[in-house]
């Protein structure tokens, strides 16, 4: 067994421990696994499982994470240790997700900080992406490699479902450039039957993401029956642009049927058009469907004059009609780290 010494979390009685990484703060008794399954009690103290152990690293678009506003055309280094701290009916990566959960040991290749940082280097990557299953679960790994890699002149991405506490992405802010956060739905209840989490913490630490000016975009996987009402997608509209902020961009995905959530059907193109609708209604610049065939879904147009300034076919990138931050129809500057040309 792979054990690292573990970040955030106290002491308690009788052996036991408090996480603190997560807003789940799981009390673990001595010999058990935290919710993440990959954090364990060893003697009263707390360890990661997972440190060094990749079991999965590609090179990606960074618009696949999906990231639109930031360095669009660029290739990011994908990491992923398995395990997640939500239990999501719907999991698109269950395999390696939920594997602590459903099968035994811990798979991987071992890959040190060093040798992710050099192998971004050596491939062109401007960014290494934690994703495919949550960064918080491999924070430590996570947070070794990114260090190196702000060092080296990489930028850091989270592809997160937003329940990192507040002291640990804190810690991680100065080495953290973007992230794209899931916000799953408005409602508590319909949160806590699909994934096990809050939504109130989902909100808090978007806040917080915005707070600590790390780049941020929003994603919205609309699944039928779940979250997909008119007064929900509402909410959800309404929160970005009021609470992070009208330049945060909000991709709405479509659901297709999928692990556990077999009961449900596909995403029709109706809603997510009246998704888009009260997005752009409750003042959101920046709107884009995602992995749909809809051609123009996901360019980019420039708020001031209305001009299309990036454009993609579907998630990847094709051309772009911006110099550094600013259109080149009307000098307009777009929020985030929006680069021209292909990377």
């Amino acid at each position: 067994m792979n054990l690292h010494p573990a970040k955030f979390w106290e002491v308690l009685d009788e052996g036991r421990v408090r996480c603190n990484l997560c807003r789940f703060h799981c009390l673990i008794a001595d010999g058990h696994l935290g919710r993440c399954g990959v954090r364990k009690n060893h003697g009263g103290e707390l360890f990661t499982m997972v440190y060094g152990q990749a079991v999965a690293e590609n090179i990606d678009p960074i618009e696949k994470k999906p990231l639109y506003h930031f360095h669009p055309g660029s290739n990011s280094l994908s990491l992923a240790t398995v395990g997640c701290n939500f239990r999501c009916l719907h999991c698109q990566n269950f395999q390696i997700a939920q594997w602590p959960h459903e099968r035994s040991g811990i798979p991987g290749t071992d890959t040190s900080p060093q040798e992710v940082v050099r192998r971004a280097v050596e491939s062109g990557a401007v960014s290494i992406s934690y994703t495919y299953t949550e960064p918080t679960i491999f924070y430590e790994y996570a947070y070794d490699t990114a260090v190196l890699a702000k060092a080296a002149g990489i930028k850091n991405v989270f592809v997160t479902n937003g329940y990192t506490t507040t002291e640990a992405l804190e810690a991680i802010a100065p080495y953290l450039d973007a992230a794209n956060v899931d916000l799953k739905g408005f409602s508590n209840k319909a949160y806590r039957e699909v994934t096990g989490a809050s939504l109130q913490g989902v909100l808090d630490c978007l806040r917080d993401y915005r707070r600590l000016g790390i780049w941020l975009e929003v994603t919205t996987l609309v699944i039928p029956g779940h979250n997909d009402s008119e007064d929900e997608l509402k909410q959800i509209a309404h929160f970005i642009a009021d609470e992070l902020g009208r330049d945060v961009p909000w991709h709405i995905s479509a659901f297709s049927p999928t692990y556990k959530m077999l009961d449900r059907p596909a995403t029709p193109m109706g809603t997510l058009y009246q998704a888009r609708d009260f997005g752009r209604r409750a003042g959101l610049q920046y709107v884009y469907l995602g992995n749909v065939n809809d051609p123009g879904a996901s360019d980019t147009v420039c708020p001031a004059c209305g001009k299309t300034v990036v454009r993609r076919q579907g998630m990847q990138f094709v051309d772009t009609d911006l110099t550094g931050n600013r259109c080149n129809f009307c000098g307009y500057e777009l929020p985030g780290v929006v680069l021209s040309g292909n990377e």
